[in-house]
């Protein structure tokens, strides 16, 4: 695989700041320091950095070594880790009677936790039914949200519907450890009222030890106010092989996102001008379906929570160009207009996101804080449309523009300089209704 020399890398980090604020923001060093983390991040020896695989360890490492280098303290473990588990359900079998009248396996779908399930009429169980004048979807998702044991009985007028949701939820899913058993829901396609039934569902449990890495600059004058930096380190690991390539690097993504909020926790670190807690964390899993943020979302008082800067693949030209980052759900709150206020002596430009019918507010990091009523925006320049090395084993340092994530971190670093010193409050968002 093809890399940037190093000295040519070196060279071009000292290049002067393209956002033109009068001086240069970050230090030479840290400069530096894009370069060589970037480097590391997306080396062949991190083997893509799959979330489910030891490949994941030696980031986690690096970057913890990182944090502690900088100066920060440990969110949760001293470690700089915030460990949880992943359980991981994959279907084995599954067969099901009813009056002594065979289901066919693609007839029968089940919700739930479970691993080994047997039911017969001599349990306790809910029936419930999804009638032909029923409006299928709708009341498909309320049996779902049982909170009891319920066999669900659905109209064969509804054979096409019931196979398309059975392919999306029989197979192998993830869900967030849990200590409590939940309610199973089986859904069985047929007319059959039933007197005497036995089912049987057999899933193989595999559990993964996952962890964010995350320290914090504790705030001087308000230190429950908390403000938070963060990109996703996983990537997806080891792919069939393009010639003798089969490492799907992700430089871009998210080893430049990773390499922002590293750098943005020296810049602070250094500064030390914040009042408010400054959090600094790296997901994992965000390629799994985003469990690294929503434990972490989820494990955080979100009131205290003033700001959320998420990025997202920065190292490219956005389609605005050099020096400009686009912000999804830009107008959810005034997050982008206070942060282009603070730059408006310099010639970058943050633009709303591009891409809305794609939906990027709620499809990265930020989605479960901003769901919560967070201003919390993922910054990126990423062409949605055009990018051909996105999830592919050439998506490497040597594609990428080092000077874009350079500008981009200074562009931050400046606009959410009166957050962090607690001068400016950005409008709340919407909270999504449960």
């Amino acid at each position: 695989m093809n890399s940037i020399p190093k000295i040519i890398l070196s060279l071009s980090l000292f290049a002067t700041s393209a956002i033109t604020y009068g001086q240069q923001v970050i230090s030479d060093q840290e400069r530096q320091d894009v370069g060589r983390i970037l480097n590391t991040l997306a080396s062949d020896d991190m083997r893509g950095r799959s979330a489910l695989t030891k490949d994941i360890e030696p980031a986690a490492d690096f970057i913890a070594g990182e944090m502690k280098r900088i100066g920060l303290k440990p969110y949760a473990e001293q470690n700089f880790r915030q460990t949880f588990q992943l359980d991981k359900i994959s279907p084995l079998s599954k067969s099901a009677t009813v009056n002594n009248k065979s289901i066919p396996a693609d007839h029968i779908i089940s919700l739930g936790n479970h691993v080994d399930l047997q039911w017969d009429n001599n349990s306790t169980i809910k029936i419930a039914e999804i009638k032909s004048t029923d409006d299928f979807a709708k009341v498909f998702r309320e049996h779902s949200l049982s909170k009891e044991n319920t066999i669900v009985l659905v109209d064969p007028t509804f054979e096409s519907y019931f196979l398309r949701f059975g392919k999306m939820l029989n197979s192998p899913k993830f869900v967030e450890q849990s200590t409590q058993q939940k309610p199973s829901i089986v859904y069985l396609l047929t007319k059959e009222i039933p007197t005497t039934y036995q089912i049987q569902i057999k899933r193989e449990l595999q559990k993964f030890p996952l962890f964010n890495v995350a320290g914090i600059i504790p705030g001087k004058s308000k230190p429950n106010e908390y403000v938070i930096f963060s990109g996703h380190y996983d990537h997806i690991g080891i792919l069939p092989a393009v010639g003798q390539d089969s490492i799907a690097n992700g430089a871009d993504d998210d080893a430049s996102g990773v390499t922002a909020m590293l750098t943005l926790a020296d810049y602070y670190k250094k500064q030390n001008k914040n009042e408010r807690t400054l959090i600094f964390v790296a997901f994992t899993a965000e390629e799994l379906g985003m469990y690294g943020s929503k434990y972490f979302s989820n494990h955080i008082d979100a009131d205290q929570v003033v700001a959320m800067i998420n990025m997202e693949m920065i190292g490219k030209d956005s389609k605005f160009g050099p020096n400009t980052v686009y912000i999804t759900g830009y107008d959810h709150s005034n997050l982008g207009e206070l942060m282009q206020q603070n730059l408006k002596n310099t010639n970058f430009r943050f633009y709303p996101d591009p891409y809305t019918k794609q939906n990027l507010f709620y499809r990265s990091d930020n989605a479960v804080l901003a769901a919560k009523g967070v201003p919390a925006h993922s910054f990126s320049t990423s062409q949605m449309d055009k990018d051909e090395y996105y999830h592919t084993v050439k998506d490497e340092v040597s594609t990428l523009n080092v000077q874009n994530i350079i500008s981009s971190i200074e562009a931050i670093a400046i606009g959410t300089s009166g957050i962090v010193e607690g001068k400016q409050t950005p409008s709340r968002v919407e909270k999504l209704k449960d």
